[in-house]
């Protein structure tokens, strides 16, 4: 095969989907042949127009809830909505067959909200952004199989 590596400053979604179903492939091939990963979203819709308003967006796969984006309107904030978002998200996880969930945020306000739902630190960048941190949680699922 020839080729030649080229720098994309402003890639197109394509080309994402393009690399990680390549590693996805790779990785159900060689790491776990019945892996199975499954998107799976949680969506805040506007009753009357059906418009869809924010949510949150994860995956399963390896027997983990991975949460990628959680977004609740400013108007609706404070009202309990993006602890709801996540016990669904974990109770759909649950019934895949995973153990446990895992999520990041750049945002101390949710951090807290995430260590109040259960979910512990294992890791974080600090300066990312400059004078912040990028925090990694984790959680043991209730209702898993898996002690």
């Amino acid at each position: 095969m020839n080729f030649h590596l080229e720098l994309l400053p402003k890639p197109h979604n394509i080309v994402r989907q393009i690399i990680n179903n390549g590693l996805n492939d790779f990785n159900r091939s060689t790491l776990m042949p019945d892996l199975r990963i499954e998107d799976l979203a949680v969506v805040i819709r506007e009753l009357e127009s059906k418009t869809i308003v924010g949510g949150l967006w994860a995956h399963t796969g390896w027997e983990w809830l991975t949460i990628e984006a959680i977004f609740v309107p400013e108007s609706l904030r404070r009202q309990g909505i993006a602890q709801n978002l996540v016990a669904l998200a974990e109770e759909e996880a649950v019934s895949r067959g995973c153990h446990s969930a895992w999520l990041d945020t750049l945002n101390p306000e949710a951090m807290r909200l995430y260590e109040r739902l259960g979910y512990q630190r294992f890791g974080e960048l600090k300066d990312f952004p400059k004078g912040g941190s990028r925090t990694f949680l984790s959680k043991r699922l209730m209702g898993s199989d898996a002690a």
